[in-house]
């Protein structure tokens, strides 16, 4: 019997059939992995880092997992500290409008980060790597074709281990596990030795500094232990004679009789001869500046003893009570 219409219908439109998997977008997918984060799956926000695996992770959500692992998602569980994290230097679009995004619409042909090399906007229709060593993010065609192991954009020198490829498939995740691990093994024996160096520089000084005070100790033991010439008290000991010394040798000469030292009388005379130095001579109570002819007026007028001194009414000291001024 037919139905309305006058269809009539088949067998294979009568019999359920096995119902299909349901297939994933695959540009919804990558869309998502890159513009989402990894741990809370919120939208990414500066700053942005990534993990040796090439996943993206917003800043402040791996701070707040490293605080409280029971967040953190066993997809980033090889994070142990910040610095199994890169911070990514992404090069902004200047043609992408924030704005243009409303009411839920996501416009995934565009994106707000570009490569600084190519122009490819990171939208995940591109494959995109970025630098353990900086960092800076590029385009993995723009990487196969640059020969030199230094980064375009910051200068920094850089090997084949060090390129990370940013949401990779799982093949590639395997590949970039095995380069993760052998990095923090050189890691490890880089600092190992840097501490293993620094302990021997350290240990070879202390080394250094103890030969240095027990030679110094020797020294003065074997000085101590020289015996020094003893002259009889009744003995004078007989200095060269004036004219063959110098003038300072002259004057600081001195006898050495009965195991004293005794002046020598030049050294008498010649502090008297500086006593009558007339440069002296104002050193004594007779002289006065106001009697002193080479003086100045002005020069003389600074001194209480002047005659404009003698009519002054106000005291020439200062006092902290301003009655006696």
């Amino acid at each position: 019997m037919g139905n309305d219409g006058g269809t009539i219908p088949r067998r294979d439109e009568l019999v359920r059939m096995k119902k299909k998997k349901e297939k994933k977008d695959k540009d919804s997918e990558l869309s998502f992995r890159w513009r989402h984060c990894n741990i809370t799956q919120e939208p990414l926000e500066e700053p942005i880092t990534a993990c040796g695996l090439g996943r993206l992770y917003k800043k402040q959500a791996v701070i707040e997992a490293l605080l409280d692992r029971s967040i953190l998602p066993p997809s980033a569980s090889h994070i142990k500290s910040i610095k199994d994290v890169r911070d990514l230097r992404l090069t902004p679009n200047p043609s992408f409008k924030a704005g243009a995004e409303k009411a839920g619409y996501v416009d995934r042909a565009t994106s707000p980060y570009i490569c600084p090399l190519t122009g490819l906007e990171v939208t995940g229709r591109f494959r995109f790597v970025f630098l353990w060593t900086c960092g800076c993010v590029f385009a993995e065609r723009a990487m196969k074709e640059i020969k030199e192991r230094s980064c375009l954009k910051c200068q920094t020198p850089f090997k084949e281990e060090d390129i990370v490829i940013l949401n990779g498939s799982d093949e590639e995740i395997d590949g970039l596990r095995v380069r993760m691990e052998a990095r923090q093994a050189r890691l490890k024996a880089d600092k190992k030795a840097k501490s293993e160096a620094k302990k021997r520089s350290k240990t070879a000084s202390e080394q250094l500094v103890s030969v240095e005070s027990s030679a110094t100790t020797v020294s003065v033991e074997t000085v101590s232990d020289v015996a020094l010439p003893q002259v009889p008290q009744n003995e004078t000991v007989k200095l060269p004679s004036k004219s063959k010394l110098t003038p300072s040798a002259a004057s600081s000469s001195k006898l050495l009789v009965g195991g004293s030292f005794k002046s020598n009388p030049g050294d008498k005379r010649a502090a008297t001869d500086k006593m009558n130095d007339p440069a002296f001579k104002k050193s004594r109570e007779s002289y006065q500046v106001a009697a002193d002819p080479r003086a100045s007026e002005v020069f003389k007028s600074l001194f209480t003893s002047h005659k404009s001194h003698e009519k002054q009414t106000r005291a020439h000291w200062v006092t902290y009570n301003p009655f006696y001024n």
